[in-house]
This record gives structure tokens, C-alpha cells and sequence, in this order.
């Protein structure tokens, strides 16, 4: 199956509630301001907060329909609307080869998928040729050592672990001295989940960023945030709250074959304005692929897919 189809089976629940909430509009000679309110209470059920809702509302407002108002070209509209908004914030995950390492640091809320993610850069990052390493400092659960000691077998990645409860911090200023050494390419550390208003957890996070700065002042390169797609409106706060400690410059978005609320991606776009580097609709590898805009807009609004 191509990524495009998977990506459009992925958003299948969210855009069924945007269409199927639309569908009053079908048949109407022009989408007349009485109508948006229709419009912008289907987007803010499929999670795209008031502010997106209203703009992109305006926008099929204002569409030109050629006839009738039709599925396809209300899909159309509401497409060109998200793609406005999305275009300037798809930037796929750059490592510059003048960094040895290029440090991406992981951070997110428990259950996000951020080991997961690791597991799935490392083996892409491998397959483009470059070398790669993977350091466990999610040292407060067991199971995501062994996950990332897992990855690291399947992809040929060396894996920087220490002990369950070990120091998270110390761990990662070893991979750093370790991949400097070796002039490793891409370090990527993988962190412990954290409740956004956990001060303590926040505090360590803090110290990670801190710890691995002794080494190369301008590290991590990437420090990203991995949401859970299923959590909807939550991510706003998250970002927020992780944005302070660990200067989060990115995102990435998993698990949106299992949501209805997809449209939060629209919302985290517009609001922070930060890179969406990839989106994951699965578990496999190839399930985690770069962000482009126009694709996601026309899976979420609906358009039909008339490629091969």
C-alpha cells in the first residue's frame, strides 16, 4: 500500500466526522454566512480548535463553487484551506552533516511513542546511509531500554543503555562523548515520558539539555516533541509546557490511524507555527514518513485520491 493511502486510511475517522458534519451543505447553491456555523462546528468536533475553524470556514465561505455545492468540491475547498495553513510548517527532520553528531533528543508525555519513534528514525537514517546512534535515557521504565536494545539489533544501531533507574543525564553526556568520538552522524536520545506538570520530571529533562550542552554548546540540533495523535486539544498544552524546558523546535505526530482527531495537527500548526517533521499512521518503519502538506489536507478533507 503507498504512503498516500495509508496516510488517507489513517485520517479515515476524522474525516468522516468533517464530512460527514458538512454533508448538510450538499446541494446548495452557495455556502452562505448562515451556513458557517455549520462549517466551524464540524471542524471543532474533528479537533481543530475555535480559531482554525472560523478561518478555515471563511475560506469555503468565500469558495467559488462552480454549480451546486458538491462533495467533492466542498473536499476541495476545505483542502485548500488546510493546505494554507500547513505549507509553511512541513519541513521534513534535516541532519547536517557538518554536526558529528547531529544531536535529535526525543521528548514527550508517557505513551506518546517516543521510543518507538527513535526505533523508526534510526532504521531510515541507516537505510540513507548514515551512521547512527541510539542512547536509552528513558531509564525509568525497563521495557523502553529493552525496546531500544530491539532497534538497535534490527537496524545495526549501536545503543548507548545503562540500568533501569540509572541517570538519565549521565547517560546521555556518555553517548555524546562516545558519538564525538567515534564522529557518529546522528545521535538520537530517546527520553523518559513526563507529565508536562510534574516539576520534578521537568527539572531532569532540564538537566539532560544542560549535560549534553557541556559538550557542544549548540546540542541537541533537534529537540522534539513526539504526540500522541489520539490525545487531541492535550497536545496544545504539552507543546507549551515542553517548549519552556527542553526548547522544543519540532514535532512529530503518531498514532492518527487510531484517531478521530487528526485536526489537531492544524491547530498545533497554526498556533505555534513550529516544523511538523513526520506523521505515523502504524507500527512499521515505513509507517513513519515526512510531512507534506497537501497530501494530509486532502486525506483529511476528503478528496478522493486519483493516483495510481
Amino acid at each position: 500500500m503507498s504512503w498516500l493511502k495509508k496516510l488517507t486510511s489513517g485520517l479515515s475517522k476524522t474525516s468522516a466526522k468533517v464530512t460527514a458534519s458538512l454533508s448538510s451543505l450538499l446541494g446548495r447553491s452557495a455556502i452562505d454566512a448562515a451556513s458557517i456555523e455549520e462549517v466551524e462546528d464540524a471542524l471543532i468536533a474533528a479537533d481543530l480548535g475555535t480559531r482554525v475553524a472560523a478561518r478555515l470556514a471563511e475560506g469555503v465561505r468565500r469558495h467559488k463553487f462552480d454549480g451546486e455545492v458538491t462533495a467533492p468540491a466542498l473536499a476541495a475547498a476545505l483542502a485548500d484551506g488546510i493546505t494554507e495553513i500547513l505549507d509553511p510548517v512541513a519541513m521534513p527532520l534535516e541532519i547536517d552533516p557538518a554536526k558529528r553528531p547531529h544531536v535529535v533528543l526525543l521528548v514527550g508525555v508517557n505513551g506518546s511513542g517516543k521510543t518507538t519513534t527513535a526505533g523508526k528514525l534510526a532504521q531510515q537514517w541507516r537505510q540513507q546511509g548514515k551512521s547512527v546512534m541510539l542512547a536509552a535515557g528513558d531509564t525509568f521504565r525497563a521495557a523502553a531500554i529493552e525496546q531500544l536494545l530491539v532497534w538497535g539489533e534490527r537496524t545495526g544501531t549501536e545503543v548507548v543503555a545503562g540500568d533501569q533507574g540509572g541517570d538519565a543525564a549521565a547517560l546521555a553526556y556518555q553517548a555524546m562523548e562516545r558519538a564525538s568520538a567515534q564522529g557518529t552522524d546522528v545521535l538520537i536520545i530517546d527520553t523518559a515520558g513526563r507529565l508536562q506538570n510534574r516539576s520534578e520530571l521537568m527539572d531532569e529533562l532540564a538537566k539532560i539539555v544542560r549535560v549534553i550542552r557541556k559538550l557542544d554548546d549548540s546540542a541537541p540540533h533537534d529537540s522534539v516533541i513526539v504526540l500522541d495523535g489520539t490525545v487531541g486539544q492535550n497536545a496544545i498544552s504539552q507543546v507549551s509546557a515542553f517548549k519552556e524546558v527542553a526548547d522544543v523546535s519540532g514535532l512529530i505526530v503518531t498514532k492518527l490511524d487510531g484517531s478521530a482527531k487528526g485536526g489537531v495537527v492544524i491547530t498545533l500548526a497554526d498556533t505555534f507555527g513550529l516544523p511538523v517533521h513526520a506523521v505515523g499512521v502504524g507500527e512499521g518503519a515505513d509507517d513513519l514518513q515526512p510531512f507534506e502538506a497537501r497530501d494530509f489536507a486532502n486525506a483529511l478533507a476528503g478528496v478522493p485520491d486519483t493516483g495510481a
